[in-house]
């Protein structure tokens, strides 16, 4: 358990936000984002080709019964209302590409010549308004530029349907993110559902991109400049309450009478008995976004909490704050728009857009199961161990469906255990992140068992998957199996959450284990509902159910899964090792110790490692390091003195935890270096200061790093780079607008990278010598990705 909890605090950069959001690494919620724009929405012959999918190979012919491909035939009522509704068959949700468009076209076209046409209501046949674009249409176009025509032509579709002069009414229910959303912004009213899973955002800043199908122009028009800058910054969603306290839909309403009403609406728009509603400005807003004074310091603390949050390496923010000021002081005309679409096609110019496509494009080819055979169905899963970890593994489960065994020692840690889901859930349904009726449904699914109770062998005759999240201890995991074989049907799984035990020598069969090819590693992350990673880790006799099992489960579990070879360390804490060993060299040397922190936040890592050690706890960085300098690395973790840690552990200075770590703490914010500190680091160094460059110190530990993920490659314990970068990115918030270690080398060029890298060799120790993977790349010029 490498990372604890704490450590989702302090990952808090604002991209770093935009990949995993700000407090923590999560999925993006990763979650497929839906990235917009209008880049992606061409109706022209402008729009370039790109390759089908299976599902979009065979060509599309249309039918009286079935017109148009990606939309349902259009329904007018004797009123004049034209229902259109999107309805993609290929895709579970809809989405926006240069296909979508083009017909969206010809659909137009089509209806607009139409005399009874009163007004149109746009909804959709899923449960999903509009999820985004089709973000690999953008990365089909070479020469980015070509996107300026593709987005203007797809601007004038828009512009086109206005002047027909008919209302138009967006009913929303589900996602309508990204061009979704834009789509929505371009109608007259929006009305959508109270449903928990409809939400509103423009997520583009996730993927180095800007709202550029006219979002920020229309947003902030809409909304005002504050709750829209809120917004295209930070990439966040907002549900359907606050929509409509900020105005960005007019109405809400049941998802069963969401046609209906929108229907209505339309109808009262023409009629005159439905006139749409200005949002006014609270007295406040208005000295903000409306007065000189007040603009000038709302731009002054804007710009102020992009540059802190951003340190200057991600260019979408400031794209996004130079489009909204241009819009504002022309905000007649079209110009604002084409000011929008250049500054699009710029941003998807970007290397930093390019390497957070990546991330996005990587979280897709990883939800494929690698196994080949089908996962075992799984209706039960029994988590063994209360604690933070397997409370944590419980509530993730839960919500996802399935029914679940949290068993410990006693009722209390049972209890604890429940305290924790319960306390979480309560935090979502106070935030509307969750209806009561979800809550009761998720604490109804979760059934605590302690030893003594009497039921505890019928419930696990019953259990499909048995997680285990208790203490690193070999023979407490091993005596562990042996209960649960005892009372688990023969198929049930066993996944064992260690984070340093060989899964082996927990598999090796024996008086205690009776079913080795059903055991197989599950290494989450703490805290587990906010960190996206799961490293699935088969040691040689696990079977192909087994691990597909745990790789569908924990797909389900909204996890973003990679399969680990059984080593030390796995993947992720197998690179930190390099990283603790470094620092403690770089100390050694005499640099201090608020200059390494900056170094590598200024290199784009969330945290800095002084800080990262000090929140993961002094005594787990040691117990880790320790362990790796004595496992399979050898001279890779060499170079240090680590006696800095253990020294450190033996005086009680384990961290945040304790109040005491490299830095001293005092409230949630407050933390120096005191003077007994600042004494055992002038005892450790023998007084010595340096004055390493900031390029130097960064180079130093990534290369250690990058060196480490590049021999996990060679070595076979990571698939591919793409696994490599997601662990990284995901575990340990490698940069990601450097897309991960693999995409960060062929951005610098392996041998580039190798040279840097025999120099410090040449100077500092072997060490930091190249991996024979990173040498051969760099001898034959190859890279990475493509």
């Amino acid at each position: 358990m490498m990372l604890n909890r704490a450590l989702r605090k302090t990952l808090a950069s604002q991209q770093t936000r935009s990949i995993l959001r700000q407090t923590g690494l999560r999925p993006v919620r990763l979650i497929a984002p839906s990235f917009s724009t209008a880049a992606q929405t061409s109706s022209s012959s402008l729009a370039p080709p790109r390759a089908s999918s299976a599902s979009e190979s065979t060509p599309f012919v249309s039918t009286p019964s079935r017109k148009y491909e990606y939309f349902t035939n259009v329904e007018l009522t004797p009123s004049g209302v034209a229902v259109i509704k999107f309805d993609n068959p290929n895709k579970k949700v809809n989405t926006l590409s240069f296909s979508v468009m083009r017909e969206a076209r010809t659909l137009w076209d089509e209806l607009a010549s139409d005399p009874a046409l009163k007004s149109v209501v746009f909804t959709s046949t899923k449960d999903c308004f509009i999820a985004g674009a089709d973000i690999f249409d953008i990365s089909s176009v070479k020469n980015k530029e070509e996107l300026v025509p593709v987005i203007e032509e797809a601007l004038m579709f828009f512009l086109k349907m206005k002047e027909r002069g008919v209302p138009m009414v967006a009913a929303i229910h589900g996602p309508a993110l990204g061009g979704g959303l834009e789509w929505a912004l371009w109608c007259d009213y929006r009305i959508c559902t109270d449903s928990p899973s409809t939400k509103l955002g423009l997520p583009e800043v996730k993927l180095g991109l800007l709202p550029g199908f006219g979002g920020t122009q229309n947003l902030t028009s809409l909304v005002g400049v504050q709750k829209a800058m809120d917004m295209m910054l930070t990439g966040k969603d907002v549900r359907h309450d606050k929509a409509k306290k900020i105005g960005l839909v007019d109405l809400v309403v049941a998802p069963q009478s969401l046609e209906s009403v929108a229907i209505a609406t339309a109808e009262g728009l023409v009629n005159g008995t439905i006139k749409k509603k200005q949002p006014k400005k609270s007295f406040m807003d208005k000295m903000i976004e409306d007065t000189p004074p007040g603009q000038y310091l709302m731009w002054k603390k804007i710009q102020e909490m992009v540059d802190k949050n951003t340190g200057g390496n991600y260019p979408a923010p400031y794209a996004i704050i130079d489009c909204v000021k241009y819009g504002l002081s022309h905000s007649s005309g079209l110009d604002k728009y084409k000011h929008e679409r250049e500054q699009f096609a710029k941003l998807a110019a970007t290397k930093e857009s390019e390497a957070l496509i990546g991330i996005f494009d990587a979280m897709t080819q990883q939800k494929k199961n690698p196994s080949k055979v089908d996962p075992l169905p799984v209706r039960k899963v029994a988590v063994m161990g209360a604690g933070l970890m397997g409370a944590g593994i419980a509530q993730v489960t839960a919500e996802k469906g399935y029914e679940v065994l949290l068993k410990d020692r006693d009722d209390a840690a049972c209890g604890r255990g429940i305290t924790y889901m319960t306390e979480n859930w309560e935090k979502k349904l106070k935030r509307k992140r969750m209806t009561k009726h979800q809550f009761d449904i998720n604490t109804s699914r979760v059934i605590p068992l302690a030893d003594g109770t009497s039921s505890v062998k019928r419930h696990f005759a019953s259990a499909d998957l048995v997680i285990e999240a208790v203490f690193e201890n070999l023979e407490l995991k091993r005596q562990i199996i042996q209960q649960v074989e005892e009372m688990t049907p023969d198929h049930c799984v066993f996944a064992t959450n260690t984070s340093a035990i060989p899964i082996a020598s927990i598999a090796a069969p024996g008086p205690e284990v009776k079913r080795p090819q059903n055991i197989v590693g599950m290494h989450y992350f703490s805290p587990v509902p906010s960190m996206p990673l799961l490293e699935i880790i088969p040691h040689e006799g696990t079977s192909d159910e087994a691990l597909a099992t745990a790789f569908a489960v924990g797909t389900k579990q909204g996890k973003t899964c990679i399969v680990v070879k059984d080593v030390p360390g796995f993947y992720v804490n197998r690179c930190l090792g390099p990283i603790l060993v470094e620092v403690s060299a770089l100390v050694k040397e005499g640099v201090p110790l608020e200059t390494l922190d900056k170094a590598m936040k200024k290199f784009g890592m969330p945290v800095g490692p002084i800080t990262l050690i000090d929140e993961v706890g002094v005594d787990v960085a040691s117990k880790v390091s320790t362990f790796l300098a004595s496992a399979d690395l050898g001279k890779r973790m060499g170079g240090g003195d680590l006696s800095l840690m253990t020294n450190m552990v033996e005086k009680g200075w384990t961290g945040r935890k304790s109040k005491q770590g490299f830095f001293t703490y005092s409230g949630k914010k407050d933390k120096k270096i005191g003077p007994q500190v600042t004494a055992y680091l002038k005892e450790f160094t023998g007084g010595k200061v340096s004055n390493m460059s900031e390029v130097d110190i960064q180079d130093r530990i990534a290369t250690r790093l990058v060196n480490e993920a590049a021999k996990c490659l060679e070595d076979e314990i990571i698939e591919n780079p793409v696994a490599g970068d997601i662990g990284l990115v995901f575990g340990i918030g490698f940069a990601p607008f450097k897309g991960g270690p693999f995409r960060y080398l062929d951005a610098v060029g392996v041998g580039q990278y190798v040279d840097r890298m025999n120099g410090f060799a040449d100077t500092l120790g072997e060490q930091f010598e190249p991996c024979q993977l990173l040498k051969d790349y760099a001898a034959s010029g190859k890279k990475f990705h493509g």
